[in-house]
């Protein structure tokens, strides 16, 4: 499960643990980017797809970057 953030909280609130699967936006996506399937967590890093880019093109990023998709 990964650690994502919500939209509604800060940096030092606590977050909610998200499932392999789940959509996530970046924080400061552009609207009009949709959003991104979570592949999986580790050690603070996030694995994420769009999924018009197949199942073999991940991108990595901070978690602390991610807020849940609405």
């Amino acid at each position: 499960m990964a650690c994502i953030r919500s939209k509604a909280t800060s940096p030092s609130n606590v977050v909610e643990l998200l499932p392999p699967g789940s959509f996530v936006r970046l924080v400061n996506q552009p609207d009009d980017l949709p959003p991104f399937q979570l592949i999986h967590c580790k050690g603070g890093r996030c694995w994420v797809r769009q999924q018009a880019w197949g199942q073999l093109v991940q991108w990595e990023v901070p978690h602390r970057r991610l807020t849940i998709a609405s």
